[in-house]
Order: C-alpha cells, then sequence, then structure tokens
C-alpha cells in the first residue's frame, strides 16, 4: 500500500515539475537549458523534480503568481464594476422608496 503510495505521489510529482518547466519561458529558467531540465525530471524521480521546483525557475518576489495582474479577472473583483454596482442598488432603492411614498400619500 505505501509502496503504491509512493509511486503514485513520485509520478504527480514529476508530471507537476514537467508541466511546470515546459509552460516556464525560456529566460525564466536557471542553471541548465530547459531541454536539460525536462531531461532531469523525467530520468532521476523524486530529485529532478524537487531540484526544478526549488531551484529551476525565477519565482516572483511576491512568490505564486505568474507576476502582476494587468487588470480585474473577474466583474467582483473590478473596482470600477463594484461601484457603479452599488450605485445601481442605491438609486434603484432611492426610487421604490419614493414610488412607495407617493403611493401612500395617494391613499
Amino acid at each position: 500500500m505505501l509502496r503504491g503510495l509512493l509511486a503514485v505521489l513520485s509520478i504527480a510529482l514529476t508530471v507537476y515539475a514537467l508541466a511546470d518547466c515546459v509552460q516556464t519561458e525560456d529566460d525564466k529558467v536557471k542553471g541548465l537549458p530547459k531541454w536539460a531540465w525536462i531531461v532531469l525530471i523525467v530520468l532521476i524521480p523524486w530529485v529532478g523534480p524537487i531540484t526544478w521546483l526549488f531551484v529551476g525557475k525565477e519565482r516572483s518576489p511576491g512568490g505564486g503568481g505568474p507576476g502582476p495582474r494587468r487588470g480585474p479577472v473577474a466583474p467582483d473583483e473590478d473596482p470600477d464594476f463594484l461601484r457603479r454596482l452599488d450605485e445601481d442598488i442605491r438609486r434603484e432603492r432611492r426610487e421604490k422608496r419614493q414610488r412607495d411614498q407617493g403611493d401612500d400619500s395617494e391613499a
């Protein structure tokens, strides 16, 4: 059971590191050419993928992401969209309140 789990983890780590290496831009690869990293990742289990993940490419200083985002990805992350949405909601509530007050005064 443990052997099977280690094999699955090794394969998953290798696939992840290989995909990361292939998708990395050539100017971000450190130490070796990209083709050499690919060979190391595939041929040396555990050591190749782990070395790639820690040493093989330049990481952004913020850690994690691919770099600074160029703009909001979704509408709920766009400050202008959220501001307009808030203004629309307030305007609709105000208009509804005015309509309701107008109906009450007629009765």
